[in-house]
């Protein structure tokens, strides 16, 4: 039986416990990936249907993942805006608020947290040869930009994060305003119950 050197062990030990911190991290890869694949979007419309009830800008960047111009019209008006509730323009549903916003410089508006944590998804984007985090309405799927942590510019900011969203993707309500209402897409179980009955009534269903 040959017995190792201590500096041959030594080197042992070293080479198992990396193999082991390795190990310890791809769980985490993998639950990230899982949750990508779990995302199931709520509202579910067609591209046509989509380019109806939105504008061509607000359908290039919410339904097809495009950027608007930095330091443009719209982030200017963001800037200026008080208190109120910034809700996705697909579906109506909240996504941050003025609380979370803050001037971060680069041109597109930003906020250092979600209002509600449910209703932003994260996922990972490797597009464009970049490995980002990007963010997503998590009821119908829009994009709305990415998240960016350890950054100078959010260094002051409670979570140390920036979320990079585009001002196309939000529709901004003062405080104190209506929301606007959700939009709700019905089954195809209950569109058909309602033709059915529509159809004994002798009307057409809408």
């Amino acid at each position: 039986m040959k017995i190792m050197s201590p500096f041959t062990s030594l080197c042992a030990v070293c080479l198992l416990i990396g193999f082991s911190a390795c190990q310890a991290e791809e769980p985490k890869s993998s639950k990230t990936e899982t949750k990508m694949e779990t995302l199931k979007p709520e509202v579910v419309l067609s591209d046509e249907e989509w380019k109806k009830r939105l504008t061509a800008e607000q359908f290039a960047v919410a339904r097809s993942a495009g950027t608007e111009r930095p330091f443009g019209l719209i982030y200017e008006t963001f800037e200026k805006q008080g208190e109120g509730t910034y809700y996705c323009v697909c579906c109506g549903v909240e996504l941050f608020t003025s609380n979370e916003k803050f001037h971060s410089g680069c041109g597109w508006p930003s906020f250092y947290d979600a209002s509600k944590a449910k209703n932003v998804f994260e996922k990972v984007d490797n597009s464009h040869g970049m490995a980002r985090i990007e963010t997503v309405c998590k009821r119908c799927g829009a994009h709305l930009g990415h998240v960016f942590e350890g950054e100078s510019v959010s260094k002051d900011t409670p979570t140390n994060r920036r979320f990079c969203i585009n001002g196309v993707a939000l529709k901004f309500v003062e405080k104190g305003g209506k929301a606007p209402e959700l939009l709700v897409v019905e089954s195809e179980a209950v569109q058909k119950k309602k033709e059915e009955v529509a159809k004994e009534g002798g009307v057409e269903a809408k």
